[in-house]
């Protein structure tokens, strides 16, 4: 059964605006039940978590915990106490890059498929501890080959990899990967950033160590994620902070941290964003996962097989069946940048321009230093905008060659891009 989006739609005012929203790998809306749930607690039970034993506090604890379990249940976790609330994915990966102990020589195997996010913390470790990272190379349609997870050895201890590229949108193959570490005495990490908001993640198929997402990017509010920690490997993970709510007892020479997920989350956590986070959960599963992962390679091959008919368009990435909802491409002859604001200033179609903070697979593998154009779809958009989406595009490709022909020193008005 399709998605009714024509429903989902109607729980996101933000689009009578008439606004075509293709940046969902960016940010996503988030619905009114969601910000309906987040109110509840600032009308009706506004209190600090884990403090009181009044009623406000007892009510609020019981909704944070709740939203630990449901995401727990979300990810097919064994138990609430490996999941870990966090500002977003990019703490996430922190938290176990600042949390494992280093020394001279560990290896860290990751890829050129990877957002800033699950990299630059990989070279800082290098850095100060003198570590080695090794990359795993893909193809230039993001596929990587057997062949590549030979890096992952004997001397490796840990494999960061992200689950689905931010850029191309392809699905990496994760278990193999997870498999392959954990066969050589590795941890496996995965960046579910771009895989938890639109397929069905369930992390002990996938067999990781550790997970991290962003509740912004899946219907939920900013400023709150989580990080899956499976409970073996809690206690080799050293907490990013410590402070209130992360001891289980201290002393004037020492302290014992709480057990589970307590002992990483010190201090009061964003308890408003947290239930509205479990309240996303709820909306999407809601919808299914399954549809919603149906309803973007629907989207998705519509929009590769019209951007394929263009001479003038280069698509990276491989086909829709491999992927989710993400599409760059390049038009011949404009910057990402202009191509973005055309869409904008002639259609209201928001997409992403640059990098999209991958400058390495963006220099090495798709060979474009400019970056590309990033077209992302979710629950809320329809076929209509697509076609829309595809039209355009069309016609600005088709100006390429009368451009040429009729060169004009016209400026567009500049937006404020933060290139990195």
């Amino acid at each position: 059964m399709a998605l009714n989006v024509q429903k989902v739609r109607r729980d996101f005012p933000i689009l009578k605006s008439g606004i075509i929203y293709l940046d969902s790998a960016a940010t996503s809306f988030t619905p009114e039940p969601v910000l309906q749930k987040m109110l509840e607690y600032y009308h009706h039970y506004r209190a600090n978590i884990e403090r009181g034993i009044y009623a406000l506090s007892q009510r609020a604890s019981e909704e944070y915990e709740e939203a630990h379990r449901k995401i727990a249940t979300f990810l097919n976790a064994k138990r609430e106490s490996e999941i870990v609330i966090v500002k977003n994915a990019t703490e996430g990966i922190n938290t176990v890059a600042e949390g494992l102990q280093w020394k001279r020589g560990d290896k860290i195997v990751t890829s050129l498929l990877e957002h800033h996010s699950n990299l630059l913390l990989w070279l800082r470790i290098k850095q100060r501890y003198g570590a080695e990272v090794e990359f795993i190379r893909p193809r230039a349609d993001g596929f990587i080959e057997q062949k590549e997870l030979e890096k992952i050895d004997r001397h490796t201890k840990l494999v960061a990899l992200t689950h689905v590229s931010n850029v191309l949108g392809n699905i990496l193959p994760v278990e193999e990967a997870a498999k392959t570490a954990h066969d050589h005495g590795a941890l496996f990490l995965l960046d579910g950033a771009q895989s938890v908001p639109h397929i069905k993640v369930d992390v002990d198929r996938l067999d990781c160590d550790f997970l991290a997402f962003s509740g912004h990017k899946m219907c939920g509010p900013t400023g709150v994620g989580a990080l899956y920690v499976r409970e073996e490997v809690q206690e080799r993970l050293e907490p990013l902070f410590v402070g209130g709510g992360s001891a289980l007892e201290v002393e004037l020479n020492r302290y014992q941290l709480e057990k589970g997920a307590g002992r990483f989350e010190a201090g009061t956590p964003p308890i408003a964003e947290t239930i509205g986070l479990g309240a996303a959960v709820n909306y999407l599963e809601s919808i299914g996962m399954e549809e919603v992962a149906n309803h973007e390679r629907r989207l998705g091959e519509k929009i590769y097989r019209g951007l394929l008919e263009m001479p003038s368009v280069e698509v990276h990435g491989p086909k829709p069946k491999f992927k989710t909802g993400v599409t760059s491409f390049n038009i011949c002859g404009f910057n990402p940048h202009d191509v973005a604001l055309v869409l904008d200033t002639t259609a209201n179609i928001a997409v992403r321009s640059g990098h999209h903070c991958a400058q390495p697979l963006m220099k090495e593998v798709l060979k474009r230093p400019e970056g590309t154009v990033r077209v992302s779809t979710y629950i809320y958009n329809t076929e209509e905008e697509i076609a829309k989406l595809i039209s355009t595009i069309s016609e600005i490709a088709s100006s390429f060659t009368s451009a040429k022909e009729n060169p004009t020193d016209a400026k567009h008005p500049k937006r404020h891009i933060r290139e990195i």
